[in-house]
């Protein structure tokens, strides 16, 4: 497949780094020479420096011979331009970056067939639904859903005085066997590893975990987790996404707090929220923040447009009493060093917004993707292909290539958690999770149309 992206922003970048690692054919169009000279010589990418909302920059680009256009510049003009300008030419897949929250209302691009746009993704919206993903399961760091949302990828992390710290699966199975779950990896100081019956679990691991939602709260009483939504949490930034993560929470009742040192920016905060309470207040103010209960919090969402006051403010607030702090964060490479200063959760909006892509453009047989956060990992939610080799075989004679687990299965709409005795068939929704060496065995096993 032939890709052609416009910006080279963190999320170009990254969706640049994601395609040339499966060997597609990345074309990069952006006004830096320095930033195209120096991600040329890193990836297997082709760059072009120019205006990606140009004609004859598209047109010398290759856009003719492209299959999937990318427009993620950090101006939505330029992107939605480079999208109307791409319609004369036969691209199957047209996605655009937007930030305004106008231009994402559902009237006002009249919409998306104008531009000749097939998806509109928001960072901040991203980014917003993302954290009310996390604040619903408080107790995990990292959540995806699969199944219409039947199904539950969930991370948690072991305690030093987690009960089954030291125990192997096997042991932990026969503590509980009629409670079902897959535990599909185990994290540990930053390898990956897909877990079997020999395996133990030790302090300091982060386990993922695919459940079924509806057995949510058993399998939580069996890891000894307890995830409920919060009485209170406090926002630190009311930019888009604070205001976007409020806006959800009045609706769950939760009592909000917002701090805010733009005084301009409180004034339609308060004009535009019902219940949340609007502080005028700097973020790193810990004396005036205590004042105003931040230390009894149950969760601390730190989503400023700076990296240093939002690990600073979570740190200070978590050393005060706050419970649980869930931080944004732009620079990827601090991610791996903020488990050990205790930063329960972080995202970043590069990963977010690129992850929607990812999902939006794969085949046509995989429903659903999702990549897991500092590692090299993903789970997709794969349809079985109509081929003797799938139809009506035991898991455990399927023969899946190593690195690769099945979590969970959905038949006729209705997932389950299966076993190795488990019979699947073709039209069947399997949920893998696999590590980067194996992605590309998993992708040839699934397409094989074999007798």
């Amino acid at each position: 497949m032939r890709i052609l992206i416009v910006g080279a922003g963190q999320v170009g970048q990254y969706l640049c780094e994601k395609f040339s690692s499966e060997g597609q054919e990345v074309v990069l169009i952006d006004r830096d020479e320095e930033k195209l000279a120096s991600l040329e010589r890193e990836l297997n990418i082709q760059t072009y420096l120019g205006n990606g909302a140009s004609a004859r920059v598209l047109a010398e680009a290759g856009i003719a011979k492209t299959d999937l256009f990318i427009a993620v510049t950090n101006s939505d003009e330029v992107n939605l331009v480079a999208c109307f300008m791409s319609r004369k030419y036969d691209v199957k897949t047209r996605i655009a970056r937007v930030r305004s929250e106008d231009l994402l209302a559902s009237d006002s691009l009249g919409s998306k067939e104008l531009f000749g746009i097939d998806l509109i993704i928001s960072p901040n919206w991203a980014m917003a639904e993302e954290i009310i993903k996390l604040i619903q399961v408080s107790e995990a760091f990292d959540t995806a859903e699969f199944a219409n949302g039947q199904v539950e990828l969930l991370g948690y992390i072991v305690g030093e005085d987690h009960p089954f710290a030291g125990k192997t699966l096997h042991e932990i199975g026969t503590i509980s066997s009629d409670v079902q779950y897959v535990m599909v990896a185990i994290i540990r100081q930053g390898k990956t590893i897909i877990p079997r019956g020999e395996d133990k679990i030790e302090p300091g691991d982060k386990i993922y975990l695919v459940i079924l939602r509806q057995d949510l709260p058993k399998v939580e009483e069996l890891f000894g987790f307890s995830s409920k939504v919060p009485d209170s949490v406090f926002i630190v930034g009311g930019g888009d996404i604070g205001y976007l993560v409020a806006r959800q929470l009045e609706e769950m009742d939760v009592e909000i707090k917002i701090a805010e040192a733009d005084k301009a920016r409180c004034e339609f905060l308060a004009e535009n929220l019902s219940r949340a309470i609007v502080l005028n207040v700097d973020a790193l103010d810990i004396q005036a923040l205590l004042e105003e209960g931040i230390d009894s919090a149950d969760i601390i969402v730190a989503v400023t447009d700076s990296d240093t006051t939002n690990i600073l403010g979570s740190l200070l607030a978590k050393h005060h009493g706050t419970k649980r702090c869930i931080v944004k964060i732009g620079r990827h490479d601090f991610l791996p060093m903020l488990d050990k200063l205790g930063i329960d959760v972080t995202l970043s909006p590069r990963q977010v917004a690129a992850d929607m892509i990812i999902r939006y453009v794969r085949r046509a047989d995989i429903v659903s993707v999702a990549t897991i956060l500092e590692s090299d990992a993903e789970v997709i939610e794969v349809t079985v292909p109509d081929s003797k080799r799938f139809d009506h075989v035991a898991l455990k004679d399927l023969q899946m290539p190593k690195g690769a687990i099945i979590g969970a299965i959905v038949r006729d709409g209705k997932a389950s958690i299966p076993s190795g005795d488990t019979i699947i068939k073709p039209g069947d929704n399997l949920v893998i999770f696999f590590t980067k060496d194996a992605a590309k065995k998993v992708e040839n096993f699934f397409q094989s149309k074999a007798s």
